[in-house]
């Protein structure tokens, strides 16, 4: 009975205190971090890189959790499952974010999470197999115009901004092109240099290993880019004017969590994207590492979301 009496007592007094000192501890245990993509994407290769660094600015370990499909609905719904207490965090690509789905199209994504800060923001790459007899942005249009439905790009799912960024090629260049859904980059990307899938946008990440190998050619960036390697390839509105976008990481937690919790997430997050050897790592790959504040991360949201929500509306996408 002592013993009840003293811990109720004790938890009594926690209650009183101010809540920054309440959570002056935190994190106290290790923080689960999920993606919505599965292991060996680009989202994960840079995803695992700055958990590791993001624990030991933390203190504590932070575990990767993929969870790919599905639109990132699942992965969405594994975080709003826990408690808002920082614990378990979201590494959204923009795509997940900012595109509407039937599953989410009557729920505000942004008021369900609270955003911590961007983490990157890169161009994609067009790359097509090499066994395409294609060497540029030129190329690909015009061979895509001589074999019409015979042309395929790869995607990591229906809706991903990977997708959409064919649909917005496919639009300013007037061609007819077959999209081939997958449930993750990795297996597109194999397919992609065995020829069964022709072309695709994607971050720079996972395809530099194969263009390095020769296997898959990359033709040009989908935006200016500021990388030792990517500021060398042509951007494709040089072909074709207007035809530009960008993709994104950024952190988020459930809704609710504390703005102590958060504000300490973010300042964890500032110090570790100027980490020289993470910068160094992927600078060759194009991958900016931008941090935010929370709000600039809402507004960048709410930005995109208007920009997609128009293309899907005008070319008439119907996404899961």
């Amino acid at each position: 009975m002592m013993k009840k009496k003293i811990l109720g007592a004790a938890a009594l007094i926690l209650g009183m205190l101010p809540l920054g000192q309440a959570l002056a501890e935190y994190p106290e245990r290790p923080i689960r971090m999920v993606i919505p993509f599965a292991a060996g994407g680009p989202a994960d290769l840079v995803g695992r890189e700055f958990a590791t660094l993001l624990g030991q600015k933390l203190g504590q370990t932070v575990v990767v959790v993929n969870l790919g499909g599905g639109h990132g609905v699942p992965a969405l719904n594994q975080v709003l499952g826990q408690d808002a207490d920082g614990y378990t965090l979201l590494m959204p690509a923009s795509g997940n974010m900012t595109v509407p789905s039937k599953v989410m199209q009557d729920k505000d994504v942004l008021a369900l999470l609270a955003p911590i800060s961007l983490l990157t923001k890169s161009p994609h790459v067009l790359v097509t197999s090499a066994k395409l007899p294609v060497k540029t942005t030129q190329e690909l249009i015009d061979y895509a115009k001589a074999h019409p439905g015979k042309v395929n790009f790869g995607s990591a799912g229906v809706g991903g901004v990977a997708h959409l960024g064919m649909e917005l090629f496919k639009s300013q260049a007037k061609v007819d092109v077959v999209h081939v859904p997958y449930r993750g980059t990795s297996q597109v990307i194999t397919d992609l240099a065995a020829g069964q899938v022709h072309a695709l946008f994607s971050s720079m990440p996972s395809l530099k290993p194969m263009i390095d190998q020769g296997t898959v050619t990359a033709l040009a960036m989908s935006a200016p880019s500021s990388g030792s390697y990517t500021s060398t390839l042509p951007v494709i509105t040089e072909t074709l004017p207007g035809m530009e976008y960008t993709t994104w990481y950024g952190l988020f937690a459930k809704a609710g969590t504390p703005a102590e919790i958060v504000e300490k997430l973010n300042q964890a997050v500032v110090d570790t994207l100027k980490d020289p050897e993470l910068n160094k790592k992927f600078d060759p790959q194009g991958v900016e590492f931008v941090s935010s504040s929370p709000q600039e991360l809402a507004d960048l949201v709410r930005k995109d979301t208007a920009k997609w929500t128009k293309l899907i509306e005008e070319a008439d996408i119907q996404i899961d």
